[in-house]
């Protein structure tokens, strides 16, 4: 099992910068991808961003690439995404999710089997 709490959302002004943290507990966090993923309002939720379970590898949506930074920190057992430039169309509820049945850097959804809670971002034009 592995459970996951998301933190560090808020309303920021548009080209504004946030980082997102995501603490794991549970199963050894090291051993496993973590990605991020964001739904907005009337959308379904879509891929931002994934790690390897060493940090060795990343993968980002094209919408956010050159913006945002996904790092993790297997000391602590957290995950990170700095997002940066942020837009008005980065409005969503953010996900990270672990995925026990992939290796490298999993972008579907369906390929993660824990979620965390999620939590508000909200970039006002």
């Amino acid at each position: 099992q592995v459970q996951l709490v998301e933190s560090g959302g808020e309303l920021v002004q548009a080209g504004a910068s946030l980082r997102l943290s995501c603490v794991a507990s549970g199963r050894t966090f090291s051993s496993y991808a973590v990605g991020w993923f964001r739904q907005a309002p009337g959308k379904e939720r879509e891929f931002v961003a994934t790690i390897s379970w060493n940090g060795g590898s990343t993968y980002y949506a094209d919408s956010v690439k050159g913006r945002f930074t996904i790092s993790r920190d297997n000391a602590k057992n957290t995950v990170y995404l700095q997002m940066n430039s942020l837009k008005p169309e980065d409005t969503a509820v953010y996900y990270c999710a672990a995925s026990t049945l992939a290796i490298g850097t999993p972008a579907a959804a369906l390929l993660y089997n824990y979620w965390g809670q999620g939590t508000q971002v909200t970039v006002a034009s």
